[in-house]
C-alpha cells in the first residue's frame, strides 16, 4: 500500500483551515482517524498550507510548449511546468484549427493522458472552436471558422474515446443552437467568441449551455437596451470563466462579477499560451505568431490580445489582491468549482475518498510542493 501521511501544518476542507495531519493511502484522501501504515512516508508541513491542487480547464500550453503543436515530450513538459504553479489536472484547449491537426492534437493528448504521472494530470480536451462567431474571432483563424456540425464534433469525441470534456461555440453561427442540443448530453458547452444577442444567447442556455468562456472576452458586452450574450450569462444559473490576470479582467470586473454570480458559479482559467512562465519574445498560439510585451500576449500581425502567460498559483494571488478576500474564500474558484462545471468527481476537494491531488503553500501563497494521486511530482 502507498502511503503518505502530511502531518504539522493547516489542512484546506469545508471552507477552512483546520490544524490535523491528513493520509492519503493509494492516491486517495483517508477518512480521518485512519490507521497509519508503519512503512508511511512523511510530509511535515512546518506549518504551511495543504490545499486541493489547481485545476485549469482552459489553456493552450506554457514552459515553451503550446498545445496544438506538442507532441508526447510536449504534453509531458506542459505537465511539469503546471505542476510547478500548482496545478494537479487541466484540459488542454486545441485552438481552431484544419481537421486534421485537430485530430492530430487529440491524438497526441489522448496518449498524454494514458502516460505516467510525471506532473499535473492531464484530464481531458477542451475544443474552442470551430464554431465560433467571425466577428469576434480573436486568435481564431477565420478561414477555418465552420458553421454548426454536430457530426464533426462527434468525429473528434470518437478519435478522443470520449476525452473531449468541453466545447466553445458561438450560439448566433448558423447550426449551432441545434448542435448544442444534440451534444450537451456527451459534453460540456460554453459560449463565447460569440456577438449573440440576448434571445439567441437565451436560447443555447436553454438548449444545454453550462458555461461562458472567459466572460467579457470576446464577446459582446451589456448594453441596457441590448443584454446581448453578456446579459444573458450574467442573468442565467452558468458558470462563468475569468482570466484573473489584471490585463482580460480589471479588479473591479472581477469583484462585479462574482457578486453577480455568486462565488460558486467563477471559475478561474489562465487562456495561457506557450510564453507563460518565459520572458517576453516571439512565441505562437496554434497557427498564429504571437508576441509578447511586459507579460501581455498579442497577435504579432494585428496587436489582438492572444490569450495570456497567466500561471495558476499567480491567479490565486491575484484573486485574493483583487478581492480583498481571504485565500479560503477564493480557493473553489481555482479547485471545486471548474471540477464541478465539467464534472470531475473526486476532484477539487480534500475529502474521505477524493483523489490526493494536492499543493502545499508558503506563508506567502507560494507552491512549496505538488502532488498528483499522492505522489509528489514537484518539490521547490
Amino acid at each position: 500500500m502507498d502511503a503518505v501521511l502530511f502531518e504539522n501544518g493547516r489542512v484546506y476542507e469545508h471552507g477552512r483551515f483546520v490544524e490535523r495531519d491528513l493520509l492519503a493511502l493509494d492516491g486517495v484522501i483517508a477518512p480521518a482517524g485512519a490507521p497509519v501504515p508503519a512503512d508511511c512516508r512523511r510530509v511535515d508541513l512546518a506549518g504551511d498550507r495543504l490545499v486541493p491542487g489547481f485545476i485549469d480547464i482552459h489553456t493552450h500550453g506554457g514552459g515553451g510548449v503550446d498545445v496544438n503543436a506538442a507532441d508526447g515530450a510536449g504534453f509531458a513538459q506542459i505537465c511539469r511546468f503546471f505542476a510547478a504553479q500548482g496545478t494537479t489536472g487541466w484540459l488542454c484547449s486545441v485552438l481552431t484549427d484544419t481537421e486534421e491537426a485537430t485530430l492530430r492534437s487529440i491524438g497526441y493528448a489522448k496518449a498524454a493522458m494514458a502516460g505516467p504521472i510525471g506532473g499535473a494530470r492531464l484530464l481531458g480536451i477542451h475544443l474552442e472552436g470551430p464554431f465560433l462567431a467571425a466577428e469576434y474571432k480573436g486568435a481564431m483563424p477565420e478561414r477555418l471558422l465552420r458553421e454548426g456540425d454536430a457530426a464533426l464534433f462527434y468525429r473528434y469525441q470518437a478519435a478522443a474515446d470520449g476525452a473531449v470534456k468541453y466545447i466553445t461555440v458561438a450560439p448566433e453561427v448558423p447550426g449551432v443552437v441545434d448542435m448544442i442540443r444534440a451534444i450537451s448530453r456527451d459534453v460540456t458547452v460554453a459560449i463565447g467568441h460569440s456577438g449573440a444577442d440576448y434571445e439567441t444567447a437565451i436560447a443555447a442556455i436553454d438548449a444545454g449551455t453550462r458555461a461562458a468562456t472567459h466572460t467579457f472576452n470576446a464577446m459582446g458586452l451589456f448594453h441596457q437596451h441590448r443584454p446581448a450574450i453578456m446579459g444573458a450569462v450574467l442573468e442565467r444559473d452558468v458558470y462563468c470563466e475569468a482570466i484573473c490576470d489584471g490585463r482580460h479582467l480589471h479588479p473591479g470586473t472581477v469583484r462585479m462579477l462574482l457578486a453577480c454570480k455568486g462565488w460558486d458559479k467563477v471559475a478561474a482559467v489562465t487562456d495561457s499560451i506557450q510564453a507563460a512562465g518565459l520572458p517576453d519574445g516571439k512565441y505562437r498560439l496554434g497557427v498564429n505568431d504571437v508576441v509578447v510585451r511586459d507579460g501581455d500576449a498579442v497577435l504579432a500581425d494585428t496587436g489582438v490580445r492572444a490569450g495570456s502567460t497567466l500561471t495558476t498559483g499567480q491567479a490565486l494571488k491575484n484573486l485574493v489582491k483583487f478581492t480583498g478576500q481571504s485565500v479560503e474564500r477564493v480557493l473553489p474558484l481555482l479547485t471545486e468549482n471548474p471540477a464541478r462545471l465539467i464534472g470531475l468527481a473526486g476532484k477539487g476537494a480534500i475529502a474521505p475518498g477524493m483523489d490526493a491531488d494536492l499543493v502545499i503553500l508558503d506563508r506567502d501563497l507560494a507552491v512549496r510542493a505538488t502532488y498528483v494521486a499522492g505522489r509528489q511530482v514537484y518539490a521547490r
